[in-house]
């Protein structure tokens, strides 16, 4: 029998551990709750918050954006990234184009999407998609031009079509850079969806974070950044999940696995 404690177990105590020292910190050193709430504020506004519906009506609004952006700005990632890996014309003309975008802040461009798309969920779904859009697109190009040219060559000479190369040797070697570009995909359609909801909306839990601030309710702030940062973390989750299934012939994701496995025994 193993003596170590489970890993699981470990982490819940260190966050009971933090939760602690913040409570004992504010209460010790007097801090106004307008500046440091404690954690039961934060617990009690959180209770408040869910118990009377109010999060759940702004939280499911924010994940259909998200998930809505996340998919679109997917979509052309992909559409695009795969274009400009396969086809130097196709590079030549879109590629510049798609650098000047990267390289524009994506906070400085948040209200002309809301004066474009207008106040309601459109706006969010745009902002997200286009924060989502370029990390992953590098990524496509990267990893579909990663692919062995000797192997490449080598399925030529055995009159292999470009669909078959393609299928067969390009895209397995892309889809570990691809499965990287979603994770970080994922977290970024979040965070266009919150900054869109800071410029102009009608309902979000990022609404819902000004309409605090104005009232300056920061323990609600507080419990509104929790809910956001576990939204944040199942759905980076959900990613590396499916990262799992797609990639079970990957032998870093096997050793992941293994690890995993073994911490939950230790």
């Amino acid at each position: 029998m193993s003596a170590h404690v489970p890993r699981g177990i470990l982490r819940a105590l260190l966050v009971v551990g933090f939760l602690l020292v913040w409570e004992a910190a504010t209460r010790l050193l007097d801090i106004p709750s307008f500046i440091l709430p404690r954690p039961t504020a934060v617990g009690f506004a959180l209770y408040n918050g869910f118990a009377s519906t109010l999060y759940f009506e702004h939280l499911g609004v924010t994940l259909a954006e998200t998930l809505a952006g996340f998919f679109f700005g997917t979509l052309l990632a992909l559409l695009l990234g795969t274009g400009i890996a396969l086809s130097r014309r196709v590079e030549y003309f879109l590629y510049p184009f798609i650098v000047m975008f990267q390289s524009m802040p994506k906070v400085a461009i948040a209200p002309l999407i809301v004066i474009w798309f207008g106040l309601g969920m459109a706006s969010k779904v745009a902002q997200a998609a286009f924060t989502a859009f370029f990390p992953l697109m590098v990524n496509t190009i990267a990893g579909l031009r990663s692919a062995d040219e000797d192997r490449v060559a080598l399925m030529r000479s055995l009159s292999a079509t470009e669909v078959q190369i393609f299928t067969m040797l390009r895209l397995p070697s892309a889809l570990p850079f691809i499965m990287a570009g979603l994770e970080i995909a994922m977290v970024l359609s979040l965070i266009g969806a919150i900054v869109a909801e800071f410029v102009g909306a009608q309902k979000g839990l990022g609404l819902l974070i000004l309409t605090m601030t104005s009232s300056m309710d920061v323990a609600g702030q507080f419990s509104v950044l929790l809910v956001l940062s576990v939204l944040g973390l199942l759905l980076n989750s959900a990613i590396v999940l499916l990262r799992r299934k797609v990639l079970f012939w990957d032998r870093s994701q096997r050793q992941d696995t293994e690890t995993t496995v073994k911490g939950s025994v230790l």
